[in-house]
């Protein structure tokens, strides 16, 4: 017969002093909180829709925020979140195909996440810094 008072010995899981961090953990973070943040920036961009649709005057309200250096900013985040979810996706879905599974391949593929969502994060933001006519 067991005492019920004495606690059952169960093994402990292993604890973040166990692990290395590497840019894989790195990435899987980065997705879950990018994924939080469109969130946000979905409230944003039905704000400006509803704005749009309102009349002269709330979008005039929406287009002085979002051309304030604050709102740039946030457009600018946003359009990084964007990317780096939708990168982060891919990467997913190739795992899911059972593919670029081994150690270096994991590595190559995060690496490649961030430096895709930034680099075309630039290309498009100086895309639509020329199309606009440059600084106004």
């Amino acid at each position: 017969m067991t005492d019920a008072r004495r606690p059952i010995e169960r093994p402990l899981s292993p604890h973040l002093q166990v692990y290395r961090l590497t840019i894989t953990m790195v990435m899987s973070g980065a997705h879950r909180i990018t994924g939080f943040f469109l969130y946000f920036g979905s409230i944003l961009f039905v704000w400006w829709l509803v704005a749009a649709a309102s009349g002269p005057n709330a979008f005039a309200t929406i287009t002085w925020l979002l051309d304030s250096w604050i709102g740039r900013f946030v457009l600018l985040g946003y359009t990084w979140t964007l990317l780096h979810h939708m990168f982060g996706g891919i990467r997913h879905f190739v795992w899911d195909l059972g593919l670029g599974m081994g150690p270096g391949e994991r590595e190559w593929l995060s690496a490649a996440t961030l430096i895709a969502s930034l680099s075309l994060t630039v290309i498009l933001w100086a895309l639509a810094y020329f199309a606009m006519g440059g600084l106004r």
